[in-house]
């Protein structure tokens, strides 16, 4: 299957969180797709055009007169969003303190700033993303709402906020899908597996790679879903990255296609 080129000339494809990890891959294959590209995210220079296709806008999405600003210049800058890649997260902030790590705590030991961060950065962020592309994409009748998601909905995996919000993320996928439908517009929950993001990189060490799999990876399953005119066959549904690949043809960057983990292997 093709993954370059210009499958998705003239479409505009908007990727919260889309500086670093999962997400700078996503933006990467939708623009080598021929899609213009904005990205945004806390870290983003201000309204930089990085290479023609992706431009970045700097928005800390916990602070609404931010999120508010940069989706007005997004929208005096494009007529229409044609896909929406949530992917902005700040559940991983501060994992460690006082010397300690803390993720794998019970509930009751946890930072309360956690399961704030996980929402406000995480589940809220979504939701009003969404909220500002739907309205463009029920005019046009049309459009993509990808929204990343993970095992831990379904099975308790880390902790308790983690699950919470992976569990609100599916059932805000299959509440909007029903309200969307209607007017062509789909929204798909994707679970990654486990991806060579910069962070998972620097404990390597401590990790089974073997199965693992790029950035990019996750943004070849956006574009195989953004391009498919029958797209709305997966709205409302959780949809497993590696095995998109196998329906749709497609491979990692190296040409392996990694194993598709089900709910018994995580």
């Amino acid at each position: 299957m093709e993954v370059n080129g210009t499958r998705l000339n003239g479409r505009v494809a908007v990727v919260t969180g889309g500086i670093h990890g999962v997400g700078r891959g996503i933006a990467h294959e939708l623009a080598a797709a021929g899609a213009a590209v904005i990205v945004t995210g806390r870290s983003a220079p201000e309204a930089v055009s990085t290479d023609g296709r992706v431009t970045t806008l700097r928005c800390d999405h916990r602070r609404d007169a931010e999120v508010t600003a940069a989706f007005e210049h997004l929208r005096a800058s494009v007529e229409t969003i044609d896909v929406l890649v949530n992917g902005v997260w700040g559940g991983y902030d501060d994992l460690v303190e006082n010397g300690v790590f803390t993720w794998p705590a019970p509930f009751w030991e946890q930072p309360i700033g956690r399961w704030d961060a996980m929402f406000a950065a995480g589940v809220r962020a979504h939701y009003q993303a969404s909220q500002v592309a739907a309205k463009l994409m029920v005019t046009q009748r049309r459009g993509l709402i990808v929204n990343l998601s993970h095992w831990a909905a379904q099975k308790r995996i880390g902790n308790v906020a983690y699950g919470v919000a992976k569990a609100a993320t599916d059932k805000m996928t299959s509440d909007m899908a029903d309200e969307l439908r209607a007017h062509g517009v789909a929204v798909v929950s994707l679970y990654p597996g486990l991806v060579r993001t910069e962070k998972v990189m620097a404990a390597a060490q401590w990790l089974d790679l073997s199965n693992s799999e790029s950035p990019e990876f996750t943004g070849r399953a956006v574009v195989a879903l953004a391009t498919d005119r029958d797209v709305l066959r997966h709205s409302g549904r959780v949809r497993v990255v590696a095995d998109l690949a196998r329906e749709y043809g497609f491979t990692d960057v190296d040409g392996t296609t990694p194993r598709a983990l089900t709910l018994a292997d995580v």
